[in-house]
């Protein structure tokens, strides 16, 4: 009789054993369809967008002579674009990388990122603007110079990117040429700037627009 209780005993316990592993196997696995099954778009509602991507050095305008050398991408705003921007940017994070030549010249690219695709347009709208009336600003400031303007045009690439050109002369003879272009995708807006000693003729309008291209696409 007492073997039989033992063994009796030993019956239970080999079978609460075996439910619960049942059970812990059930429970794995049904985890695991969980998993598999959950929608798609689950991760990306709370994943954070990539930060853009800036232009390296070899995807500037080539220069006849010298090579592009790029700095690290820093936080702000570049000197180089406050005169003309300035009045658009205050209360934006915005970042930049400044890219120069053995010579005379040098560009910028200029990015920020904002809440919305409504709020990157309007800020692409606004810096369009103050682009196209910054030569008149810069006459008005400084009666010593006289400022030329040229609309290169738009550019088919994401949401739209548009293309301008400056020539600067001073009354000492100074003359400079400068190429701005404004790009955006999604909340992301861009500006790249090329500057050098020159007039319109030596302005690689081309070989900018494809560089603004790139820029725009490159930021996500």
């Amino acid at each position: 009789m007492p073997s039989h209780d033992v063994h009796a005993t030993t019956s239970t316990r080999t079978g609460r054993a075996g439910r619960l592993t049942a059970l812990s196997v059930l429970t794995a696995l049904t985890a695991a369809a969980l998993a598999f099954t959950a929608p798609a778009g689950a991760t990306a509602r709370v994943s954070t967008p990539p930060a853009p991507v800036f232009l390296s050095a070899a995807e500037l305008p080539p220069h006849p002579s010298s090579a592009w050398t790029a700095d690290r991408v820093r936080d702000g705003v570049p000197d180089e674009l406050r005169l003309c921007l300035d009045e658009a940017l205050p209360g934006y994070d915005s970042r930049y990388r400044a890219f120069r030549t053995d010579l005379d010249t040098s560009a910028r690219q200029l990015t920020i990122v904002v809440g919305s695709d409504a709020k990157a347009k309007a800020l692409a709208t606004r810096l369009n603007k103050e682009i196209r009336s910054c030569a008149a600003r810069i006459e008005q400031s400084d009666p010593e110079v006289e400022v030329e303007s040229k609309d290169y045009g738009s550019l088919p690439v994401e949401e739209g990117a548009h293309v301008y050109g400056l020539h600067t002369t001073t009354s000492f003879g100074a003359t400079d040429i400068r190429l701005l272009s404004v790009g955006r995708d999604g909340r992301a807006v861009t500006v790249v700037d090329w500057s050098q000693l020159g007039d319109f003729g030596d302005a690689p309008v081309p070989a900018f627009k494809k560089t603004t291209t790139t820029a725009v696409k490159k930021l996500y």
